[in-house]
């Protein structure tokens, strides 16, 4: 297992982080049941073999089947008796948690709420990467900021992130946190894979010169790159996307990146997905990737992606047959400065 700094930060975390939508989802969990119903006792042994794979980053969310996931997530630590500052603990706050109207949101009062919800779940006295989840389109930027700052300076949470916000947001928020010495964030977590590979647009240029890390999450489409999928098939019986079909993906481009992921597979003697985990990995940018898993034997055949490593050639025949179109700005600024290319990154060991 390899292991990258955390953004700029001097904390470092498995290039394999697990992540536990899978954990929970009873009866009355609605679509989380869809993603994973895991209880207790293979809650344990998913965090425990993957701890013995070397990782010590994981991920959950308030709202991960209404706090099951936190819940199940922090017993596994207890009775896998963990070491805490053996593991490094992501949550996220933003999601609609009770009916009443600030039981959602960015708000300062919903995160100051949310977060010993959280502490409490997860049977710890603070968190090391606190995430807004998602765009709150009417709080004020600062007023997240600030209540996060207060987190920090508490001891209540270590560093900071967001996930699914624009380019454009993050750099403001990156400025104002730079102008009022708050802390700033540190991690975006975001949706990419060799079928989706939008971010390349505006926010892996911003990730790269403000110095966040790029957290990965459904790099496999929501398990269309698992190699169970192809043109004419059905969906396989069990199959979380028989019933949440989300990330939402263009097909028609996606086929013929499993085509060509099958064929890079054949030759290495491994799965499509491990091919579509490896590429993303392989990626500069990439600080780590989100993987969950239903059963021992999916968590296993992911975390090999790891020791996968793709040839220069394989790559490129990847990055060819998943190119994204053409669109503006980006083409005015390849026919303006092709010729002004900076050098590549060195991809950390």
């Amino acid at each position: 297992m390899k292991y990258n700094q955390l953004g700029r930060t001097g904390l470092f975390v498995s290039e394999i982080c697990l992540g536990t939508m899978t954990f929970g989802g009873s009866e009355n969990a609605g679509m989380w049941k869809a993603i994973g119903a895991l209880q207790q006792g293979d809650v344990d042994g998913i965090v425990g073999r993957a701890l013995e794979a070397g990782v010590n980053f994981f991920d959950t969310a308030d709202v991960y089947s209404f706090g099951e996931s936190e819940k199940l997530f922090g017993q596994a630590l207890q009775n896998l008796k963990v070491k805490r500052s053996d593991v490094v603990i992501a949550t996220k706050v933003f999601g609609e948690m009770g009916p009443r109207p600030n039981d959602r949101g960015a708000s300062r009062g919903h995160i100051m709420d949310s977060v010993h919800g959280s502490l409490e779940r997860l049977q710890t006295d603070h968190i090391d990467l606190y995430q807004i989840h998602g765009n709150d389109t009417v709080t004020p930027i600062d007023e997240t900021l600030r209540a996060l700052d207060d987190l920090v300076s508490q001891g209540l949470v270590r560093y900071i992130g967001v996930s699914n916000w624009s380019a454009w947001k993050i750099a403001k928020a990156l400025g104002l946190s730079e102008a009022k010495g708050y802390a700033r964030f540190e991690t975006l977590q975001a949706y990419y894979s060799i079928a989706g590979r939008d971010l390349e647009r505006e926010l892996v240029p911003m990730l790269t010169s403000e110095q966040l890390g790029l957290m990965v999450w459904s790099p496999l489409a929501g398990g269309l790159l698992s190699g169970k999928f192809g043109p004419g098939s059905n969906n396989p019986e069990g199959s979380r996307r028989t019933t949440f079909d989300f990330p939402p993906v263009d097909k028609d481009r996606a086929w013929p990146c499993v085509e060509v992921m099958r064929e890079v597979g054949d030759a290495h003697g491994t799965s499509v997905a491990r091919v579509a985990l490896a590429y993303i990995l392989q990626k500069a940018f990439t600080m780590s990737i989100i993987i969950g898993a239903k059963t021992l034997e999916q968590l296993d055949d992911n975390l090999a992606a790891a020791e996968l490593t793709l040839t220069e050639d394989e790559m490129k025949r990847l990055d060819e047959v998943s190119e994204l179109p053409s669109e503006y700005p980006g083409w005015m600024f390849a026919r303006q400065g092709g010729n002004r290319v900076p050098k590549p990154f060195a991809k950390k060991s």
